[in-house]
């Protein structure tokens, strides 16, 4: 599986080119995604699986929802808060 839409050139500019912080964004942002489907759902239906009933009504898959999140903006991650949790480690060190 490959990121076409959104291009992924688009989606590291949104994460200052790192690919392990956008892994990180998109996957905690579809696993948001999940569970809030899965408490919507649960209500309703209790049988049918979280993934079917996402693709169902959207079309779409959640890291690819949450994908498209991050690309037009509506997820970003607090970048002061980000660079403060990496200060203690040393990028010289291996």
């Amino acid at each position: 599986m490959s990121v076409v839409k959104p291009a992924i050139d688009d989606l590291l500019e949104k994460t200052d080119h790192n690919r392990f912080l956008l892994a990180s964004l998109a996957s905690q942002r579809a696993c948001d995604i999940n569970n809030m489907l899965r408490g919507q759902h649960n209500r309703v239906l209790t049988v049918q699986d979280t993934d079917d009933i996402t693709v169902m009504l959207s079309g779409k898959d959640t890291i690819s929802m949450a994908m498209e999140e991050i690309v037009d903006g509506t997820i970003s991650y607090d970048h002061e808060r980000y660079a403060n949790a990496l200060s203690h480690i040393d990028p010289t060190e291996e």
